[in-house]
């Protein structure tokens, strides 16, 4: 290692040498660093397993613009919306196509003695410009009554269950008192309000949700024609539908505005940020305390060579090739406890938990500038010491 060091630097590695002349505490460091760097993995983990649960069933239809309750904050909070909004805006220029959108909670007690809560989203099967490309076809085959798409990766349920899920060979369950058959699949997982997802033509929405309305969907979706911004339709929906009811936006804007709600808005969201903004401060200490600790140890040495002429520019280059040593090594052990941590997680809970290339790099680059900004501050003890007050 030092003569690879040395290599690359192009003069004899102190700071390395600094470090690996006590095993114990470097070891114990690099532990300090891989801690920090796995206390931010797991609640960066956790944090984007609530923005991949929250955005993905926007997936699952289609649309250029949403129509929703004013006080909608979320995909299915907020009031419903009358089903004249849709005709309002079917007479709007530029409106291509628009159909109601019905989604709530299910809760399904399973064959096994479990439980699942399933967010069923409905939709008209005879309207495929508001279904998704990938599941038109199953799609179509809910035309008849009690058929749904089931989530694969419903959370409890045994994995293969769904296997040759078909319309000659359906699953049958039952849900809300009704007798249902699952048709086919789809893959969205569970998230952090529900269990699974369940698909559905919006006439056995209504059937499984026997308060609910075809007058009063959740949301309305609406389609522009060829060649037409939706931002521009947008502006005049808004212009035409009344504002203290409803709210318009393209859909892509919702599920942003959606995401930014429960992550800053939601307790779930507040509480991991929390937890990374707390992983990067046990960083900054940790490493903190090790620097200082070694320029401390190694003051007298430093004075020598700031009695030579040496500058501080030559300790800080010391004290930071220290730091980024620790960052590198420490996120090596770190990341990977962290994948295994991520396997476990997902497995227990179904969440949406991978160890994403960018989010290895970005905790990389963090931990790298946090060892430095540690290292810079631990050099300012260094920096007003006087050499003559050292011996």
């Amino acid at each position: 290692m030092t003569a690879l060091l040395t290599r690359l630097m192009g003069r004899l590695p102190i700071g390395w040498l600094q470090l690996a002349h006590s095993r114990t505490r470097f070891l114990a460091a690099l532990a300090g660093v891989a801690f920090a760097n796995i206390l931010v993995f797991v609640q960066l983990g956790i944090l984007g397993a609530l923005n991949d649960s929250t955005v993905a069933p926007y997936d699952l239809f289609g649309g250029d613009i949403m129509i929703s309750s004013v006080d909608a904050n979320t995909l299915t909070d907020g009031s419903n919306v009358a089903r004249t909004r849709m005709f309002q805006a079917l007479g709007t220029p530029g409106v291509a196509d628009a159909a109601p959108l019905f989604i709530g909670n299910i809760e399904w007690q399973r064959e096994d003695g479990g439980s699942s809560t399933l967010q069923v989203v409905g939709l008209d099967p005879d309207r495929p410009a508001f279904v998704p490309a990938s599941l038109r076809a199953p799609v179509a085959g809910l035309r008849i009554s009690d058929t749904v798409l089931l989530d694969e990766s419903t959370r409890g349920l045994p994995a293969g269950a769904l296997d040759g899920a078909s319309s000659a060979s359906p699953y049958r369950f039952e849900l809300a008192g009704r007798a249902v058959e699952a048709v086919g699949t789809v893959s969205v997982g569970g998230g952090f309000t529900a269990d699974g997802t369940l698909y559905a033509s919006d006439q056995t929405f209504l059937r499984l949700f026997g308060s609910r309305s075809s007058a009063a969907p959740n949301h309305v979706l609406v389609t522009v024609e060829d060649g037409i911004d939706p931002g521009v339709v947008v502006d005049r929906l808004r212009a035409v539908l009344p504002g203290d009811v409803v709210k318009v936006a393209t859909k892509t804007d919702m599920a942003a505005a959606d995401l930014t709600y429960q992550t800053t808005e939601r307790p779930t969201g507040v509480i991991f940020g929390f937890g990374v903004a707390i992983g990067i401060v046990v960083g900054l200490v940790i490493v903190y305390q090790v620097l200082s600790t070694d320029v401390a140890d190694h003051l007298r040495e430093y004075a020598t060579f700031k009695a030579m002429g040496y500058g501080q520019r030559f300790f800080l280059g010391i004290v930071l090739e220290e730091a980024v040593i620790l960052a590198v090594l420490g996120f090596v052990p770190g990341v990977a406890i962290s994948a295994a941590i991520y396997s476990a997680m997902a497995a227990a809970t179904g969440l949406p938990l991978a160890m994403g290339v960018d989010r290895a790099a970005m905790v990389l680059a963090g931990t790298i500038a946090a060892c430095v900004v540690s290292g810079a501050i631990a050099t300012r003890r260094l920096a007003a010491a006087d050499p003559a007050d050292l011996f």
